[in-house]
């Protein structure tokens, strides 16, 4: 397994190895010991989600605020999206800066999102399976939200603007100056 922590820290993308043959591939997508190995704690996860979503879908920019924050361990199992993270601590060199992965099936790349970053998509192909483990339940009074074309972000979702599909919800979130972080 290969771990690279990200230009934000505490984010880490996380490269399982890949034993491929005739027969297909196997690959360990979570051990907890050598997570919390690279990590250098614990995280004890109590959440697995899973989401379909075809091409455009914007599931973004979400999170979860006090003592309900989440962290996430995010990939896909079929399909390529762009998964986009905004650091949301206050107190961070990186405050308001943002990362942006492709993670598909093909690269088996996965992205650990620590607490207090806001976190959203984009799905890249006709179609996608997205799933996560999440550190904490979700609690609907403490999630917020920032809409995805922030200008002050200025994220790149990689489509163009009218191919972008994106829920009632989500079109109605706050911009980051806004959000209540």
């Amino acid at each position: 397994m290969n771990v690279t922590e990200t230009e934000l820290k505490g984010c880490f993308v996380i490269e399982p190895l890949q034993f491929k043959d005739d027969r297909g591939y196997f690959l360990e997508t979570y051990n907890q010991r050598k997570f919390d190995d690279f990590l250098g704690r614990r995280v004890t996860f109590v959440q697995d989600n899973q989401s379909f979503s075809r091409k455009g879908v914007i599931r973004a920019l979400h999170y979860q605020i006090g003592e309900h924050a989440q962290a996430k361990l995010v990939r896909v199992l079929q399909g390529r999206v762009l998964d986009v993270v905004v650091d949301l601590r206050k107190d961070s060199k990186t405050f308001g800066n943002h990362i942006a992965i492709e993670l598909s099936h093909e690269n088996g790349k996965q992205l650990f999102i620590p607490r207090s970053f806001a976190h959203g998509f984009v799905v890249l192909s006709e179609t996608a399976e997205f799933f996560y483990k999440c550190d904490n339940h979700y609690n609907k009074a403490s999630e917020g939200g920032i809409i995805y074309n922030d200008s002050s972000l200025s994220i790149d979702w990689k489509l163009p603007e009218e191919e972008l599909i994106l829920s009632e919800k989500d079109r109605q979130l706050p911009n980051f100056e806004n959000a209540g972080i």
